[in-house]
Order: structure tokens, then C-alpha cells, then sequence
């Protein structure tokens, strides 16, 4: 993510790239050259802050570190562009936005598919649905070698129903636009080669105050399935919209960055029936040609951000949906290893 968000800066012309930070000196050094050499280099994180004084950072690091990072970084008195989550703990991911908040600076969280157009409108026909919606989604992700092992360090930090699910639980809360009242999970530890209490499979069901339902699934891991591993849909009284991905969905693509935006058409459901019994409407297919691939998201996902810098986006609501879809998905960790369905607070 740091990579194409760091393309993405410096293909903007109103913002100018001050350092990059990896721990690792070849990265550092195979991400300079890739954005065309002479940028300074780093290897801690507080030094760069200190010696650069940006007005801007963008923190792409584990989640373990977001919080400590973002503090830091607007108390510095620079906005912040912030991966998702916003923090491994509720109690971090609000200091996070107390503070964004108090310093009057922006904080954008990197929700990418907030800025895709065809999931834009997956939400927005969603919302004519009905209420209550049933909402199902997943990603699962088959993975080994290079990619297992950054799965494996991701496990330190958090489980894949988290990393992954706050993206898919923040879309079902801004489809349904209610509050979540409780949340159950299930998980398993399907791998040797991991910590035990590890988990690198999940699901999770949601329940909101206005009836409706979601689920999300997601695991990683050389043992998942490439069966039915995307699964993007929702279900109203009056019908259901679906994301037709059948190149994104096909088996061999799991672990395929590209194949996680994709979307190809949607797939619009009418359940009206007219008097012989029989649907009154055919089915619709929507098609979505604006796709854009990876890089292209993180570029508009940074010019909201400059967006947000400028006045110019509703980050009160942003934030709250970071909260909210954050609240379910530990919740959802936290039913597994208590057993029981977790209530939330409003």
C-alpha cells in the first residue's frame, strides 16, 4: 500500500514527496528508484518526522504502530493519511480521532473502496433495496511463499476478520445507514507455522437497530479454498444487487491485489411478481467501465485526502464509520474467543 500510495503523490503535482520511511533498507531503496531516485530515506519513523517537519504523512505500516504513528504525526502539526485500521484497539482508534480533532487537522483512513466508482453505486442501489437489507460478503485469500509470509506478519498484529473486514463492515454501515447492536464470531487456526491463538480464518454475523444483517468471511493462508472466495451481494424487500466479478472470482486469483477492487458489472434483482405469478421485470446487468486498477484508487484516494487538507470533506462521518466498522470487526474476535454474542454500546 505504501507504494502506490507513494506513486500516487508524486504523480499529484500539489503535493512534493519531503522522505520515505521502511524499516528495511531494500525496500526503501527499490521504492525510491521506483519513483525515479533522490528522495530522502529513513529507517525510524519519529527521525523522518523530526527532520523533515511535513505537512502531510502517510502512515502504511502494521497496525500495531498506526496509532503511536498518527499521534505523532498530527501533534507535529501534519495531516494524516492513515491504512485502515485506525488503530488495533477502540481505545487507540478514538485517541487517534480525539486528537485529529482537537489539532483541527484532517485524518483520512484508507478505505479504498470509498473511492470506486462501481462500489459507490453497489451502495447507492443497495440503498433501494428496502430495509432491512441482508448483506454477505468475503475475501478470502489463498496465499504462499512471499505472500504467506506477509500474511504471517500480519497475524501478529491482527486477524484477517479484522484487517480485512473493517473495508466490507464499513460499506454494509453506510448501505444500511444504522447503528450495529451486536455482533457474533467464529475463527480457526488452520496453520502449524503460526503463533498459537492465531487465527487466520473468520466469519462474522452483524446485526443493526433497523433489522438488518450482515456477514463477512475472510481467511489467508496456502490451505484456502478458490471456490466462492468473493462473494459480494445484498438482499431487500424489493430485490437484491450483486457485483458480477467473474474474472476477479475465477480460481487462481485470491491472492491477485487487482482482484480484490474488481468488479466488472452489477447484477440488479427485481422481486416484484405480476399477476401470473411469474417476475415482472428481467434481471439487469449495469456496467461498470469506469474500473480503475490499483494505483488509480490510491491517486483518488489522495486526492480526497488533499480533499479533506483543503476543507473540502465530511470527515465527521468518515471518522464515525472508521469507529463503527472497527467496533464490529474486534467484537466479532471477541465473541469467538468468549463464546457469546457481543452487545454494542451506542
Amino acid at each position: 500500500m505504501g507504494t502506490s500510495h507513494a506513486r500516487a503523490y508524486k504523480a499529484i503535482p500539489d503535493f512534493d514527496i519531503a522522505g520515505l520511511v521502511s524499516r528495511g533498507e531494500p525496500s526503501r531503496r527499490a521504492l525510491n528508484a521506483d519513483l525515479g531516485g533522490g528522495f530522502a530515506e529513513f529507517g525510524d519513523f519519529h527521525d523522518a518526522l523530526a527532520a523533515t517537519g511535513p505537512d502531510a504523512v502517510c502512515i502504511s505500516t502494521y497496525s500495531e504502530t498506526h496509532a503511536e504513528y498518527a499521534i505523532a504525526s498530527l501533534e507535529s502539526g501534519a495531516h494524516v493519511f492513515l491504512e485502515k485500521p485506525v488503530a488495533d484497539n477502540i481505545a487507540d482508534c478514538e485517541r487517534v480521532i480525539a486528537t485529529a480533532r482537537r489539532v483541527k487537522k484532517a485524518l483520512v483512513i484508507g478505505y479504498i473502496l470509498n473511492v470506486h466508482p462501481s462500489w459507490q453505486k453497489f451502495t447507492e442501489l443497495a440503498r433501494t433495496l428496502g430495509k432491512p437489507l441482508v448483506m454477505r460478503m468475503n475475501l478470502n485469500q489463498q496465499s504462499a511463499g512471499e505472500k504467506w509470509a506477509t500474511h504471517k506478519n500480519l497475524l501478529r498484529s491482527t486477524s484477517p476478520i479484522v484487517d480485512c473486514g473493517v473495508h466490507y463492515v464499513d460499506v454494509m454501515c453506510r448501505m444500511t445507514g444504522a447503528r450495529p447492536v451486536s455482533v457474533n464470531g467464529i475463527g480457526a487456526r488452520l496453520a502449524d507455522d503460526i503463533t498459537p491463538g492465531q487465527l487466520n480464518y473468520g466469519h462474522l454475523q452483524v446485526t443493526f437497530d433497523d433489522g438488518s444483517v450482515g456477514w463477512y468471511e475472510a481467511g489467508w493462508g496456502p490451505m484456502m479454498s478458490e471456490t466462492a472466495f468473493f462473494v459480494k451481494d445484498v438482499i431487500g424487500p424489493k430485490g437484491s444487487v450483486s457485483i458480477v466479478a467473474t474474472r476477479a472470482g475465477s480460481a487462481g486469483r485470491s491472492s491477485d491485489l487487482e482482484a480484490h477492487t474488481s468488479t466488472e458489472a452489477l447484477r440488479i434483482h427485481h422481486a416484484e411478481v405480476a399477476e401470473n405469478g411469474q417476475f415482472a421485470r428481467p434481471d439487469e446487468i449495469v456496467p461498470v467501465p469506469d474500473e480503475p486498477d490499483h494505483d488509480e484508487l490510491c491517486r483518488r484516494e489522495q486526492v480526497f485526502f488533499l480533499d479533506a487538507i483543503r476543507g473540502r470533506a465530511d470527515l465527521e462521518s468518515h471518522w464515525q464509520s472508521a469507529i463503527d466498522s472497527l467496533r464490529i470487526v474486534l467484537a466479532a474476535d471477541q465473541s469467538f474467543r468468549e463464546g457469546r454474542t457481543v452487545r454494542l454500546s451506542r
